[in-house]
């Protein structure tokens, strides 16, 4: 019996792929852009730019003290040299870290455009560069934060640092209890995006918590 039902295609590309690949395609046969480099380019941003990157330095700064005080020293050597990541590019000059504590959470806006750490957290999430994060984050961050479901000790003091084109941060959340035997790997594993821009602490998930 012949199969009449619509055949579908899982990995078929979304109206958004479609368009973005035509787009590139115009570029390219236009000599608008050079095809090796929009390769290099996506390739870059795929793999070797990130939050994975920033989770690393994370990750050694809480497990190696020496560390920790050379990146809380001066974070752009501790981050781009070759005796540190060597993560280095665009937007990853004259980086500065911020430690988190119990006495001083800190947060990081733009309040002028999307000045970013590209090197170690990737490109800008889109709420970071829109103008009620950029606002609100002056005004009322202990409002941002609990958006972000985050609730702080009324003791705490939560401290708000403006990026510039010559600055921008990198937060050191605090590491989270119960971690003592963990690898380098699995605090990585832990630290996300939020939490390096101050919106977000590091927590354990609920399944390794109830094993601890």
């Amino acid at each position: 019996m012949a199969d009449n039902a619509p055949h579908t295609h899982p990995n078929a590309l979304s109206d958004m792929d479609v368009r973005v690949r035509a787009l590139e395609t115009l570029l390219v046969q236009k000599g608008y852009i050079d095809p090796a480099a929009l390769d290099e380019l996506i390739d870059t941003y795929e793999h070797r730019v990130g939050p994975h990157n920033g989770a690393r330095v994370v990750a050694r700064a809480w497990s190696d003290p020496a560390y920790k005080e050379w990146l809380l020293r001066d974070a752009t050597a501790a981050v781009g040299e070759p005796g540190g990541f060597g993560f280095v590019g665009r937007q990853g000059e004259h980086l500065i870290a911020l430690e988190n504590t119990p006495q001083v959470h800190n947060l990081v806006v733009c309040t002028l455009c999307s000045c970013y750490p590209w090197p170690v957290l990737g490109l800008p999430p889109v709420w970071y560069k829109s103008a009620p994060y950029r606002s609100k984050a002056v005004i009322d961050p202990r409002g941002v934060l609990a958006d972000f479901g985050v609730s702080l000790p009324a003791q705490t003091e939560v401290r708000v640092w403006d990026s510039t084109a010559e600055l921008r941060y990198l937060v050191l959340p605090m590491r989270p209890p119960g971690t003592d035997d963990f690898s380098e790997a699995q605090l990585a594993a832990l630290v996300t995006r939020d939490a390096m821009i101050g919106t977000g602490i590091v927590t354990l998930p609920r399944s390794a918590g109830a094993q601890a």
